[in-house]
């Protein structure tokens, strides 16, 4: 069977140990023993045993989401509100906020915050992939910045949310969105200003050369990733 297969097999093992023991030894643990599977295979799949789990239940959630996206017609939405749909479905396919709630805890631990800003911003990635962005210049990159802002705060309201169909959230998704709209209308304007075009020209111009990092060489770099089999 594919290391893919078996680790999703132990992901799914896993979940019912997280939310009371986190994202644990504990819970791998328990998660090796409901699996009925070798512990060698286990620490093969995961050698860093539930932390690859956790990781890889955001991936989970991702591709979920974009299958999600990929059925939906999109073509009538203003792009804002494609954005909103493609943060609301990556909320939606979430079966327990306290796996989230968990994730969130571990991420937050100072060794592992840089891949747990990863993770988002890989989320983010795919999303404005999704959507069709063209961008391989500075914009890549502030696009993909500004949503795993829009994205991170999102999360961390919906895990608090009671409202019913938690409508809070989604009336705060949409009030983040259109701080970023308004933003990007004061960019472009600063753009428009013939005072700042001569100063982009100077000091800024090195931000105007920036690129993407091509895809093909991007192991380890932000917007990572590759669908498993």
């Amino acid at each position: 069977m594919p290391s893919s297969k078996l680790q999703k097999h132990l992901l799914n093992a896993i979940k019912p140990h997280v939310p009371l023991n986190g994202w644990s030894e504990v819970a791998f643990r328990a998660a090796i023993s409901d699996a009925d599977m070798d512990e060698g295979i286990a620490l093969a799949i995961c050698p860093r045993r539930a932390f690859d789990l956790a990781l890889a239940f955001h991936e989970e959630g991702d591709w979920e989401m974009l299958d999600r996206l990929a059925e939906t017609d999109l073509s009538d939405m203003r792009f804002r509100d494609r954005i909103a749909t493609a943060v609301r479905y990556r909320l939606e396919v979430i079966e327990n906020r306290e796996l989230v709630r968990r994730s969130a805890a571990l991420f937050s631990l100072p060794p592992n915050v840089p891949e747990g800003a990863q993770v988002i911003w890989n989320t983010c990635d795919k999303i404005w992939a999704a959507l069709g962005d063209q961008s391989n210049d500075i914009n890549w990159y502030t696009k993909r910045s500004m949503l795993s802002a829009v994205y991170g705060s999102t999360t961390l309201y919906w895990l608090g949310d009671e409202s019913v169909k938690y409508e809070k959230t989604w009336a705060f998704l949409d009030r983040r969105i259109a701080d970023v709209m308004r933003f990007e209308k004061i960019k472009a304007k600063v753009r428009e200003n013939p005072f700042m075009k001569t100063f982009a020209n100077g000091p800024l111009s090195a931000l105007g050369r920036m690129c993407m990092p091509p895809r093909r060489n991007r192991s380890g770099m932000p917007g990572s990733w590759n669908r498993p089999e």
